[in-house]
């Protein structure tokens, strides 16, 4: 159960990083993933891409389901922001962007029947940036722009190519920075989770419960949570069921996954599973949260530089049967502004169709995942780390402390 007594660990948080260093060696990294896809330019609308390139952050949940505000950035040139119109202010001394202009909202909801003449607005300015800083060059990578738009673009002679390719993997190399920021990021985090374990108690609501870590990663300049994905007894199994009205109940576990966009918009994404007290475990919690404590820590020691995707998924903790059916699909991804590549499958079948090979390299940020829950019912036991690969292995970035009492031991 959770001893409210003990002290708050104390969790790494270093200073925070050269803001200007941060926004250029990001630029930096893209710009050579762009070179190495042949991508002479790109135009990103995501808010999380935005802010890799340039650093901007600005309304990012609004901007998430609405293209206003988008960046072109070429391989060599000038770096040119479209801001949301009203807003250009916000960026004014941002060291790498150069030029700053309202844009065009292509979305039926700002332009209703002349989203036509918006879209060919919108492709003539992107087809005259690439004209002026990429001459002679066609191929233009985009991402989540409206099909209209994408038309018109195409209508200019340009051609264009997913822009996802180059993005996510100079987002999955991260510099000294960027691991700063995720040291930050999860720092916060953890000190937010510490108070939500604190506050369980029978009769606290889930959403109440939830909130506790929500209010603290906003107070310390934290971007949101994507998911809400804290659960409490028959609703820890099968995973994925969102916080709610539930209350919560002496003697049932609780699982919590924090997915927290966090100070610097870098993530944190660690998960944790509690029992709510003063009630003592039970025998069929404490073997839950042993077999994920074991898969936990046997597939993290697989990590380590030049281990191919494949490689680490052939040596997987084999996951037995009873669970198998409900388990985490995902044995591990990237992690740094948000959800990342790459992607490694447990149990994947690598046969060109769906799941694709890489290289783990020093640099990238990691989480390893385990879920176990019984295919016939019961509680589910849901535990993450976050870790960053070295040039021999990995650090563990995520030192938030597991349940002695769940895994048997005397407290």
């Amino acid at each position: 159960m959770v001893d409210q007594s003990v002290a708050e660990p104390r969790f790494h948080m270093p200073p925070p990083p050269d803001e200007r260093a941060l926004r250029l060696g990001r630029l930096k990294r893209l710009r050579e993933e762009m070179a190495r896809f042949e991508v002479p330019a790109v135009v990103l609308f995501d808010p999380h891409n935005v802010r890799y390139a340039t650093g901007a952050r600005n309304m990012l949940p609004y901007l998430l389901r609405n293209p206003a505000r988008y960046v072109f950035v070429p391989i060599e040139g000038p770096v040119t922001l479209f801001e949301f119109e009203g807003a250009e202010h916000l960026e004014a001394d941002n060291p790498v962007v150069d030029e700053i202009r309202p844009a065009t909202f292509v979305a039926y909801v700002a332009r209703g029947p002349l989203l036509g003449l918006a879209a060919d607005r919108w492709a003539a300015e992107i087809a005259d940036l690439m004209a002026t800083h990429c001459p002679g060059e066609r191929r233009i990578g985009v991402e989540r722009i409206d099909s209209l738009a994408m038309h018109c673009l195409r209508g200019k002679g340009l051609e264009t190519v997913d822009a996802g390719a180059p993005v996510e993997r100079a987002r999955a190399i991260k510099t000294q920075e960027e691991i700063v920021c995720s040291w930050r990021s999860i720092g916060c985090t953890q000190q937010g989770e510490w108070k939500l374990r604190q506050a369980i108690r029978p009769g606290i609501s889930e959403n109440e419960l939830w909130s506790v870590l929500y209010q603290h990663v906003i107070a310390n300049d934290g971007d949101y949570i994507e998911t809400r994905l804290l659960s409490s007894g028959e609703k820890t199994n099968p995973w994925y069921q969102e916080t709610g009205t539930r209350v919560i109940g002496e003697g049932e576990l609780i699982a919590h996954d924090t997915d927290v966009v966090g100070p610097h918009g870098y993530y944190a994404d660690f998960s944790r599973t509690y029992l709510c007290g003063p009630g003592p475990r039970t025998v069929d919690q404490t073997t839950l949260y042993r077999l994920a404590c074991e898969q936990i820590h046997h597939n993290i020691e697989l990590i380590r530089p030049g281990r191919t995707f494949r490689e680490i998924t052939e040596a997987g903790w084999p996951i037995p049967e009873p669970y198998y059916k409900r388990r985490y699909y995902l044995m591990m991804h990237g992690t740094g502004l948000t959800g990342e590549y790459p992607y490694i499958v447990n149990d994947a079948v690598y046969d060109g169709q769906a799941n694709y090979d890489g290289v783990v390299e020093p640099g990238m940020t990691l989480c390893v995942e385990s879920y176990i829950g019984h295919e016939d019912g019961g509680e589910g036991v849901k535990l993450e780390q976050q870790v960053v690969v070295t040039e021999t292995g990995y650090e563990l970035m995520s030192t938030f402390p597991f349940e002695d009492d769940l895994l048997g031991r005397e407290v």
